[in-house]
């Protein structure tokens, strides 16, 4: 693949052919079971198959459909292992990798940034790129001062690809539906397209990516590249050497499991309040864990902006839940309309509901588990419990929409690492309105 496939019907053909493969392999597994060989085996060979082409199509179409698998992929930790372990490779290969552009095409794509001597701006550039990632690739390189950079450049119809993979992908929700059962894919896909204007400014992601620079100068914790320059469709930021966040899932110490988990949470939780931005595409692909025991942060296209931080609701309903006032979350819910005036619902299953989901912040630490995400999942997304049927009743507004699904994310992260955090602590230091 040189650059974004383009052409409507080759790429709506290619996305068809998830559903159309699932169903392909589904009555081959039948045909075998029928044959004699066992449903575990059958349903092994099933997973992993559909697993490899899950990542051939989305990795190979880049764009939404591509960024669409990273989102998604964080919500790995919540599957059951039986099946969560084919789809856990292929789903993080899209973290870090797609077929590149041709150097020419990325060549063409830097004269029309930074003009046709854009050379004479770098010591040495690497054409092979040394990753990739939705709409963009990086590649390696030395600025001319001699410092290493990292050059963001962005796929040749990135926009008209991103907008008609994410109308093709709704259409397929269902079988996603087969690899996060309980997660509902549809407002996830709306969620993201209505970020993609945003993301595709590259002007717009180094000012936010600055914003993040002047915030956490000289931090001990966290460090995001500085910005070296900037073009619409290519961003030149310094180079972060540090252990990619994947292979720490993979192959990580307990204490460098710890370590990042702590410091994702504290990003999460003090970025709104520091400099008023979420970053919003919590990936392990977008993270480092660099030798001095900093987490480096890169990646600066999707951002929620919070000018006034996180919103104290939302701390505050969340301290009134551990602290048992089910009268004041009741209040506070209907407030924030995430009950909706007029509807009849119990306080205490409302309580009941919300409490397990509040686990990590009830005690000084919290181990984070693939099963206890699955535990949650299963709990709330199972139509035949009760905290299902209370969940459907309950109101997400607009408004908290991408605050969810980022910490969403960020937890199903932190579940994959399996790391111990001191959660409730970073929240009372700061999340509005949950400290007293």
């Amino acid at each position: 693949m040189t650059d974004i496939p383009q052409r409507g019907v080759a790429r709506t053909a290619r996305l068809a052919s998830l559903p159309l493969g699932v169903a392909g392999r589904a009555t081959v597994g039948l045909g075998r079971r029928l044959s004699g060989q066992s449903p575990e085996d059958v349903q092994a060979e099933l997973a992993q198959r559909t697993a490899e082409q899950l990542f051939a199509v989305l990795g190979q179409l880049k764009g939404g459909a591509m960024k669409f698998g990273q989102a998604l992929s964080v919500f790995e930790a919540a599957l059951p292992e039986s099946s969560a372990a084919p789809y856990r490779e292929a789903l993080t290969r899209l973290q870090e990798a797609a077929p590149p552009m041709a150097p020419a095409t990325m060549h063409r794509v830097l004269d029309e940034q930074f003009g046709t001597s854009w050379r004479s701006r770098f010591s040495s550039f690497d054409d092979e790129p040394a990753a990739a990632a939705s709409i963009g690739q990086v590649h390696r390189a030395v600025w001319a001062d001699g410092r290493e950079v990292a050059v963001k450049i962005q796929y040749p119809g990135a926009g008209p690809a991103l907008m008609a993979d994410f109308n093709q992908l709704s259409r397929f929700a269902k079988v996603f539906g087969m690899i996060s059962p309980g997660l509902d894919v549809k407002p996830l896909l709306a969620e993201l397209k209505a970020r993609v204007s945003e993301e595709l400014d590259y002007t717009l992601e180094a000012a936010a990516q600055r914003q993040f620079v002047a915030a956490y100068e000289g931090d001990p914790d966290i460090v995001a590249p500085r910005v070296v320059a900037s073009a619409p469709k290519v961003v030149v930021s310094e180079w972060l050497e540090g252990t990619p966040l994947s292979k720490i899932i993979a192959t990580g110490t307990q204490e460098q499991r710890d370590r990042a988990g702590g410091l994702l949470a504290l990003l999460h939780f003090s970025a709104p309040q520091r400099c008023q931005l979420l970053h919003a595409d919590p990936h392990p692909g977008n993270f480092r864990l660099l030798e001095d025991g900093r987490i480096g942060v890169l990646d600066f296209g999707a951002m929620a902006r919070l000018p006034n931080g996180t919103p104290e609701p939302l701390g505050r309903i969340t301290r009134l839940v551990l602290e048992g006032d089910t009268d004041a979350v009741m209040a506070a819910m209907l407030a924030e309309r995430f009950i909706r005036p007029g509807l009849s619902i119990d306080a205490e299953r409302v309580m009941d509901y919300l409490r397990p989901i509040l686990e990590p912040l009830a005690q000084p630490e919290f181990r984070f588990t693939r099963e206890w995400m699955r535990e949650q999942a299963q709990r709330i997304g199972d139509p035949r419990n009760e905290a299902a049927r209370v969940g459907r009743l309950l109101n997400l507004p607009p408004e908290y929409l991408l605050l969810h699904r980022v910490t969403l994310g960020s937890i199903g992260v932190l579940c994959q690492l399996g790391a111990r955090a001191p959660y409730r602590q970073i929240a009372e230091a700061w999340q509005p309105g949950f400290a007293r």
